[in-house]
């Protein structure tokens, strides 16, 4: 079981806090194996949009594999000040020193910032107060215009719905594409956004179009994305024939269905190798006899980012 500890500081923005808290529920109700907790230096903890909120105020026993979150809220303090408590932020700083990660939402990058979480560490917030989250912490590298970012541990979004974004890439890097596209589906949230395409999910680049055929061919496909899928496997569970499904799933995701699972394949492989996998490993946890196709995967990639 995951622990998800929201730290709620006076103003929090609804969204901010309720965007991850959805994906981590419909999570849970997936049997993932999530438990979600509010803490806060306050049991009543008022929010920018006027609704009061109760929170705990005693902190539950986390371990490295837990994660604590810290939503972001709206500004009415100097700049150099910040609402939540130093007990608080020392609790934040205590949970990465023992491994576990620490994502914040929106604003909640300047709760990391105080905690020291930042320093040396590319991150991002709103693009609102970018500048603002620079100057306060000109150790940190602030990454601008993109949804997420993470570094050692440390994930930051830049606010309001990315916090969606950051939340799906979590249970993505953990479950895989397959469990985060169910969310996805569930939450209808399908529509590419803006920002750095090695940061946003090949599952939710490719979900915006209104084809349902091709929807239950990319849900089979993340489900069973490390499997070998033959196109007449995909044609029957979708009713129609290899031909119509090929013609439909290009004209709507500008990709063939072998390609698409190349992605997923490629995307998960890289969240491997960044945390510490050799290639040869990754290659084969996600159906690579070796590591020759990743690497070629990998070159094209990094081609097709250079050229675009």
């Amino acid at each position: 079981m995951t622990t998800v500890a929201f730290l709620l500081a006076p103003n929090v923005h609804l969204l901010d806090l309720a965007g991850p808290a959805q994906v981590f529920s419909t999570a849970a109700d997936l049997g993932l194996g999530y438990e979600l907790t509010y803490v806060a230096d306050a049991e009543e903890v008022p929010t920018a949009q006027g609704i009061p909120l109760k929170a705990g105020t005693a902190w539950p026993e986390l371990t490295s594999a837990d994660l604590v979150l810290v939503p972001g809220w709206r500004a009415a303090r100097p700049p150099g000040t910040g609402p939540l408590s130093e007990a608080a932020l020392r609790r934040v700083r205590q949970h990465h020193a023992v491994g576990g990660p620490v994502a914040s939402v929106c604003a909640g990058a300047d709760a990391l910032g105080r905690a020291g979480l930042l320093d040396g560490r590319r991150c991002t917030t709103h693009h609102d107060v970018q500048d603002e989250l620079a100057c306060r912490y000109p150790k940190a590298h602030v990454v601008r215009d993109v949804l997420y970012v993470e570094d050692s541990g440390i994930i930051t979004s830049a606010g309001i719905a990315s916090g969606i974004d950051l939340a799906l890439h979590l249970v993505a890097t953990r479950h895989g594409p397959g469990a985060a596209a169910r969310i996805a589906r569930s939450m209808v949230v399908y529509a590419r956004r803006n920002g750095d395409a090695q940061q946003t999910s090949a599952m939710l680049r490719h979900r915006a179009h209104l084809s349902d055929v091709v929807h239950r061919a990319q849900d089979l496909i993340d489900a069973r994305f490390t499997d070998r899928l033959p196109l007449t496997e995909l044609a029957k569970a979708t009713g129609c024939s290899e031909r119509t499904l090929t013609r439909l799933f290009s004209t709507t995701t500008g990709l063939t269905p072998l390609r698409y699972q190349q992605m997923l394949r490629l995307e998960r492989a890289e969240h491997l190798i960044n945390d510490g996998s050799p290639v040869e490993s990754a290659a084969r946890a996600v159906g690579f006899e070796d590591a020759r196709m990743l690497r070629r995967l990998r070159s094209r990639a990094a081609l097709e980012l250079r050229a675009g």
